[in-house]
């Protein structure tokens, strides 16, 4: 019997803080990691690419490819100084997308798996959390490209034998997270008062950890193809919990002050922070009910263990390595 070639996963953005977790996931599997610079602890496959861009020629690198994941992307960005966010985000979210899925596909790729946002499905839900059936209503740039991103991957693959899954998470946390969540805990650890309590709202998250399992049954499962999937950890949390939860993982009080609603987002709008305060203060939930039900993933790590985790890896590194974020 002829020796049967183990089929190739092609991972973009492989060495961010959801590659990381998702080659972990991955462990086992024959894997190419397409990265931007070589990494002191090189990996069989390795690929180095630069710069990612609508320009790269991705061909040479998809022979024996049987899955591509792309979680390569310009992100949602603070304080964007670019000239025309907008174009920035289709440079690097929707063009790169269209170039790697076009590819892809003339080169017998059987699936190719894109991690979105949940940004593509709005910035709040006020009623009923967000489900598959919601029309999109992308409020930023950000969001906006990664819907034109996704109906590109659609386009491709109904347009040719490769498949499409789609994943729109939440906030993405866990140990090495970066970005606000980072901020935030920041801001717990050095005990500066946080004038939250009187917050009552619901925000949904997702473990990277949890979202990596998801990604590699989207990677094998039939019923996955040709689906958009929403998907968080199940249990959403109010801030001043989240913040609570987090200073007990920190071994730091929760230094919550009350103060009205109306009054925060006031100096929120006179210190242009608006946007920042809504994700502090509104609300954003996700049904991801439809993923567990027909595709039967479970998340492992539950909210609060995870949450917890994530402070004490934190605690960790700023106390013992002398880490200071």
């Amino acid at each position: 019997m002829p020796e049967v070639t183990p089929r190739t996963i092609l991972v973009t953005g492989a060495a961010g803080f959801i590659g990381n977790a998702l080659l972990t996931a991955l462990s086992g599997r024959q894997v190419r990691r397409v990265l931007r610079q070589a990494e002191e602890k090189a990996l069989p496959g390795d690929v180095i690419v630069g710069d990612i861009s609508p320009d790269t020629d991705w061909r040479p690198l998809l022979c024996g490819v049987d899955c591509v994941v792309h979680l390569a992307a310009r992100t949602h960005v603070l304080d964007d100084s670019s000239i025309n966010p907008l174009e920035a985000y289709r440079h690097s979210n929707v063009e790169v997308t269209r170039r790697l899925a076009q590819q892809a596909s003339a080169a017998g790729v059987r699936r190719f798996v894109f991690l979105s946002s949940i940004k593509v499905n709005g910035e709040a839900t006020p009623g009923n959390p967000f489900s598959e059936s919601d029309p999109p209503a992308p409020q930023d740039a950000y969001g906006i490209s990664k819907l034109e991103a996704e109906n590109v991957l659609r386009t491709v693959g109904d347009h040719s034998k490769m498949e499409w899954v789609i994943l729109r998470p939440p906030l993405v946390y866990g140990p090495g997270v970066k970005g606000n969540f980072l901020r935030l805990m920041n801001l717990i650890s050095r005990g500066t008062p946080l004038p939250l309590a009187s917050v009552r709202n619901q925000r949904s998250l997702i473990h990277v950890e949890n979202l990596a399992g998801a990604i590699v049954i989207c990677i094998d499962a039939p019923a996955a193809a040709g689906q958009q999937w929403l998907i968080s950890d199940g249990h959403d949390i109010s801030t001043p919990d989240l913040i609570r939860t987090l200073a007990l993982g920190l071994n730091r009080p929760a230094r919550l002050l009350p103060c009205p609603l109306a009054l925060l987002k006031f100096g929120a709008a006179l210190c242009g922070q608006q946007a920042a305060m809504a994700r502090l203060t509104g609300s954003l939930r996700v049904d991801a009910s439809a993923l567990r039900h027909t595709l039967r993933w479970d998340p492992r790590i539950p909210l609060e263990q995870g949450l917890t985790d994530t402070a004490r890896w934190y605690h960790r590194l700023k106390y013992n390595a002398g880490y200071d974020p």
